[in-house]
């Protein structure tokens, strides 16, 4: 790990978000246990709340993405920007399908190994276009689940910045990542890229600095 990678996963141990903000956890399919780095994220900051699932053994797009929605409505009441999503997996299948259906009250999202569309049969419902909020998609080389060039695609229409991950499987406890601190200096860029876009004055129109980030951030010496 590099001094810079260093300092910036030091940066996120201490990461601290807005009030006007809340971030809501979006797990995947059978939810995420105690060694994922979502459930260690959520230690870490009680002030965190998970999207929960009715059923965490199936995977309904439109039941999930109704939870995602619910859990968005409450993250307003409390935040005046809205939520910042941070999904995994199918988790961020959700989260794309309710941002197509109304994407009002997300001010961004962190897309990490998100499942194939594909082979869940809901490509269609997912949006193709730049969403009007920032993400960062996160995608590893050796993804069981979705190959990174794909998971690239579908980045790229909707205007996320791509980060490579190197061969860490599908990024969930398994990859041994731990706290994952470099996941958390992601987010932290991601929470300052949306104050940014909101001192611009607007999260319809992205700012340049994060709209020009389309092209590959490799994050590879930082596992």
């Amino acid at each position: 790990m590099t001094q810079s990678n260093r300092t910036a996963a030091s940066r996120a141990t201490r990461l601290e978000i807005p009030r006007h903000l809340q971030v809501l956890t979006v797990p995947g399919l059978h939810g995420s246990g105690p060694g994922h780095w979502q459930s260690r994220w959520e230690q870490q900051f009680p002030d965190w709340q998970r999207v929960e699932q009715h059923d965490w053994s199936r995977p309904s797009l439109p039941l999930w993405a109704e939870r995602v929605s619910e859990g968005v409505m409450r993250a307003q009441r409390v935040a005046a920007r809205g939520a910042v999503l941070v999904a995994h997996s199918f988790g961020c299948l959700a989260t794309l399908r309710q941002a197509a259906l109304d994407p009002v009250g997300i001010a961004g999202a962190l897309l990490v190994a998100p499942a194939d569309p594909d082979k869940f049969g809901v490509a269609a419902l997912l949006p193709t276009y730049r969403l009007p909020f920032p993400t960062i998609l996160v995608a590893s080389r050796n993804d069981p689940w979705m190959p990174q060039r794909t998971a690239f695609s579908w980045g790229t229409l909707w205007g996320s910045e791509l980060v490579d991950v190197g061969n860490v499987g599908h990024i969930n406890a398994d990859s041994g990542l731990g706290e994952w601190p470099e996941g958390l200096a992601l987010l932290d860029a991601l929470v300052q890229r949306i104050a940014h876009v909101g001192d611009a004055g607007s999260i319809s129109e992205p700012s340049a600095a994060w709209e020009a980030c389309v092209e590959v951030a490799s994050t590879v010496p930082y596992i």
